[in-house]
């Protein structure tokens, strides 16, 4: 199962803390993709994904959250407690 590390993100409106997230991805692996390709992927244990603290260096896994009523989304966890290190991160280029 291979361990990726996600470097930027893509959401409608970059400036919103609130907007869902819609790509994930690294430009140095050159690989974009979709949230929902993420959370299959995921699902299936076919791939981790990661995301570097940029003060730290600390790891913060990627995980898939449910709640009733909402679409399935992606937050990261580290220290045991989930945190918004995801929407922390800059905007995918695009290409």
């Amino acid at each position: 199962m291979p361990d990726v590390q996600v470097t930027c993100i893509t959401k409608p409106n970059p400036q919103s803390t609130h907007e869902h997230i819609t790509h994930l991805g690294n430009p140095a692996g050159n690989w974009m993709w979709t949230r929902e390709a993420v959370i299959q992927s995921i699902d299936a244990k076919t791939n981790t994904f990661y995301v570097l603290d940029p003060a730290s260096g600390r790891r913060a896994n990627i995980g898939v959250v449910r709640e009733v009523g909402k679409v399935a989304y992606l937050r990261t966890h580290a220290d045991g407690s989930w945190n918004n290190n995801l929407l922390s991160l800059n905007q995918c280029p695009l290409k």
